[in-house]
């Protein structure tokens, strides 16, 4: 009950009201002088009055007295930081960014885990950090959540509305006609590609450089720049059955539209945030060159995808074999019309190289600092893989396998640095998550940077870089193969560990990410061929980066470092 009362005092639209109030302003100040103070009428100027008084009053109660005082969910733990006035917890997430403050709230504020804090104009987020809470929105109630309209309309330019940002019945059609190009079978097949491109970056990376590099460390390189081109190049293969071409030209139409979108800068953080208060159409009609640069590379995007559909199409007719990738899947199912294909496919092509690009320049800077871990893998890869500087061998799963060390590096790097920060839902309906009420039109955050580091679960060392954790496994602990609703399928899992909750960076249950078999066998190769070939040091060796926020997490400034190359 209370928490049906409570959704319909939310249902009023705070912006609506704001505007109205403002309107009402600028009628109160302005028209007189515009059509003579003679000729309003009292009546008018009462209405006028009464109008803004209002909606003065219930901005009020929505921004203050609401969340401060009414609202269902504002006895829920909170952190220590004291909000500000009518702007919550904002300032403070956009300076230190969502996820590493998450992650300081989720170790200590004592919570059973649900943390209410607030965003701009006080609206309450709850961030979900327990197991069992976790749980309840991801797998038993998944479907009372989903991702809200604006961020849905926002980031839609650049993902497309695919089967990231699709909801329902849709998403459950659209998962199961894709799930044949990401069962773990099929992405065995992929390792020879994925090794092949990664000894293409290697050699592309020494290429580059003006040093003699068999007696001293290279020229700095950015590690990001060279990780994304390498895994649209992966991507292109894998989900549309073609290079792209971008290890080799830097200056390439696609990776060069995708450095700029991904690079938002402070124009595209005011806009993201404008975004949640203005409606889309107002936001990108807005007189900024970041809006023109944005139409530019979604417009330039979605016809790239659209022709790569026909192409493969007609491939398609001429019965010519070709490797199951992704778009041949979605084709071969019949499941999408040509502008649904166009969407995965912008879905795919975006989210598919960003996370495993953020993902290995994570790994690049954790070996930096752990030179002995770097050793160690090194020596592990050598004997098992041949050198990355042969371009006619083979690599396979059944040898990357064959590398625990290698899968506990990857593991703990995506543990520590998840590619996505925070996800974002919104509850569509009344419910309960951990016995606490939840109003619908509550915004739920689930950070996967806090419950990655939660030390409830992975102990004191949680944010302490330590890939042996994860090979702290009872021999009877190993399993078959399983890549159903975010299994790791590596068969290592750490004994201390109690729950299948603690491991967030691809999610869990029915909206958890389709592509993670995918994603791992990539960057277990990438990492392999990159340690194989290099020994690397970073620019600057105190260096702790500074994330910027976005659609990935990654370091503001770039990664630079030296490699040095392994003979």
């Amino acid at each position: 009950m209370g928490a049906t009362r409570a959704s319909i005092m939310l249902s009023p639209s705070p912006l609506l009201l704001f505007n109205a109030s403002v309107i009402s302003l600028v009628a109160w100040l302005f028209l007189p002088a515009m059509i003579g103070s003679s000729a309003m009428s009292p009546f008018f100027t009462i209405t006028i009055v009464v109008f803004l008084l209002i909606g003065t009053a219930r901005i009020a109660w929505l921004w203050y007295i609401y969340p401060h005082y009414w609202s269902p969910i504002r006895h829920l733990p909170g952190p220590p930081d004291k909000p500000s006035v009518f702007m919550g917890h904002f300032f403070l997430m956009l300076e230190g960014g969502p996820g590493q403050v998450l992650r300081s709230w989720a170790n200590s504020v004592p919570n059973d885990g649900l943390i209410r804090y607030l965003d701009f104009f006080n609206w309450e987020r709850v961030a979900v950090v327990g197991p069992a809470a976790l749980a309840e929105v991801l797998v038993h109630k998944c479907y009372d959540f989903e991702k809200p309209p604006q961020l849905r309309k926002g980031i839609s330019r650049i993902l497309g509305l695919g089967l990231f940002l699709s909801e329902g019945d849709v998403h459950k059609k659209q998962r199961k006609n894709l799930m044949p190009a990401f069962s773990y079978r099929h992405v065995k097949d992929l390792y020879p590609i994925f090794w092949s491109k990664s000894v293409e970056l290697v050699a592309a990376i020494k290429a580059s450089q003006h040093t003699d590099m068999n007696l001293e460390y290279s020229e700095c390189i950015e590690v990001n720049q060279w990780a994304s081109r390498e895994t649209l190049d992966i991507i292109g293969l894998g989900g549309f059955g073609q290079s792209f071409n971008a290890i080799q030209d830097p200056n390439n139409a696609l990776s060069r539209t995708y450095r700029s979108l991904f690079v938002p800068g402070r124009t595209g953080q005011i806009l993201g945030v404008l975004g949640f208060l203005l409606p889309q159409f107002l936001v990108r009609r807005l007189p900024f060159l970041r809006n023109d640069r944005m139409k530019q590379s979604s417009d330039f995007i979605r016809s790239f995808c659209r022709s790569s559909v026909e192409a493969k199409r007609q491939k398609l007719k001429l019965e010519t074999k070709d490797r199951l990738d992704i778009l041949t899947v979605a084709l071969e199912s019949g499941g999408f019309s040509d502008e649904e294909l166009v969407d995965q496919m912008m879905t795919f092509l975006a989210a598919g190289h960003e996370t495993t690009a953020s993902a290995l320049t994570w790994t690049v800077y954790l070996l930096c600092k752990h030179p002995q871990t770097q050793q160690r893998l090194r020596d592990e890869m050598h004997s098992i893989l041949p050198h990355p500087s042969d371009p006619t061998t083979v690599v396979t799963s059944d040898m990357i396998e064959k590398l625990p060390y290698l899968n506990a590096v990857c593991r703990e790097s995506l543990r520590l640095f998840p590619p996505v920060a925070v996800t974002i839902r919104i509850a569509v309906r009344d419910t309960i998550i951990a016995n606490q009420a939840i109003p619908k039109g509550t915004n739920i955050t689930i950070p996967p940077w806090a419950v990655n580091c939660n030390t409830a679960i992975w102990g004191q060392d949680a944010e302490e870089f330590r890939p042996e954790r994860w090979l702290e496994v009872q021999q009877n602990s190993r399993t078959t193969e399983d890549q159903t609703f975010g299994s790791s399928g590596d068969g290592m899992e750490a004994k201390r560990r109690n729950t299948n909750y603690d491991f967030m960076t691809f999610l869990h249950g029915p909206r958890s990410c389709i592509g993670q078999a995918f994603a791992m066998g990539e960057l277990k190769c990438l990492v392999a061929a990159w340690v194989g070939a290099f020994e690397t040091e970073l620019e600057d060796k105190d260096l702790v980066p500074i994330v910027k926020g976005g659609i990935t997490a990654k370091p503001r400034d770039g990664l630079w470092v030296r490699v040095k190359p392994i003979e």
